[in-house]
């Protein structure tokens, strides 16, 4: 079968691609936004790199012969030229009509815990829009919502590694809030799990790791990985949110106080789909192993 991937340059992207070279039954066009990131792609005869555009025609003959779209592109941090109704809500509604008009079966879209159209978070609510514009679409339809991901070059793991690597750390809140991290690599195994076995209708999915923990607990186990004692401090939310307000306001992006809300709040899932989706999730210590010994 033949599956497309957008944002194929993310670390999620990478991974995934490296599983399909694995695979003996699959082929992927891998969708970047610029030719440059195509040098940054795995390289294997079951993969093709395209350069894309999050436009209707533009897109629909990339995608005829596709059997699934794996819609991975998004944004959490907004930028001068990227906002959360462009990355997460318009290039989806692009990515589904296009998919809809190239014939596409089936499409399956990463979320993220919390995502709700009505949340008061505008990440959240842009998060949540997407899963319906999916819904909306009359395809097959997956939608996997996952919490902090952790693998190689993603950006939990650089900054998780990062401050573990220190002696003393000062987090939001104390890092107090509970989270599920999930290794990339399962992720990754679902992501295929779901191409070979298409929906019936909408099914959606909360893909969490198999071990609940703290932000805090988090950077102290991987420090003793690295041998390092690790003396975890508190940043004050108000401080945060306060800081963040100001110097998200002059830059036009960045961390903002929507952005400090989502990354503490805590993972809560209803029921994790690892079984659903045909994962043997990974111990939060195997992963944190391979982080440390990259």
């Amino acid at each position: 079968m033949k599956i497309a991937l957008t944002g194929a340059n993310s670390s999620v992207g990478k991974i995934l691609l490296r599983h399909v070279a694995q695979q003996q039954d699959m082929d992927a066009i891998a969708g970047v936004r610029a030719q440059q990131a195509v040098d940054t792609l795995p390289t294997s005869p079951r993969i093709t790199a395209r350069v894309i555009r999050y436009d209707v025609d533009a897109l629909t003959p990339v995608l005829e012969g596709v059997s699934c779209v794996v819609h991975l592109a998004g944004i959490l941090i907004e930028s001068k030229t990227s906002d959360y109704q462009t990355a997460n809500v318009t290039a989806t509604q692009a990515v589904v009509d296009a998919s809809t008009r190239a014939g596409v079966n089936h499409i399956v879209f990463i979320s993220v815990l919390g995502a709700d159209p009505s949340s008061a978070n505008r990440y959240f609510r842009s998060k949540g829009d997407g899963e319906r514009v999916v819904a909306a679409s009359n395809m097959s339809s997956t939608i996997i919502r996952t919490p902090m991901l952790l693998g190689p070059g993603t950006a939990g793991a650089r900054a998780l590694v990062g401050l573990a690597s220190r002696s003393s750390v000062k987090v939001l809140g104390g890092g107090h809030y509970s989270m599920c991290p999930l290794d990339v690599d399962d992720l990754s195994r679902a992501i295929l799990h779901c191409c070979r076995t298409q929906a019936d209708g909408v099914a959606t999915h909360e893909l969490v790791g198999p071990e609940p923990t703290t932000w805090r607990d988090l950077i102290r186990k991987t420090g003793r990985l690295m041998s390092n004692d690790v003396s975890v401090g508190t940043v004050p939310m108000w401080t945060a949110r306060l800081g963040a307000a100001i110097v998200s306001r002059i830059r036009r992006g960045g961390m903002t106080p929507t952005v400090i809300d989502v990354i503490t709040a805590d993972d809560t899932v209803q029921k994790n789909a690892d079984i659903d989706l045909g994962v043997t999730l990974t111990p939060l210590s195997v992963t944190l192993e391979r982080l440390v010994n990259v």
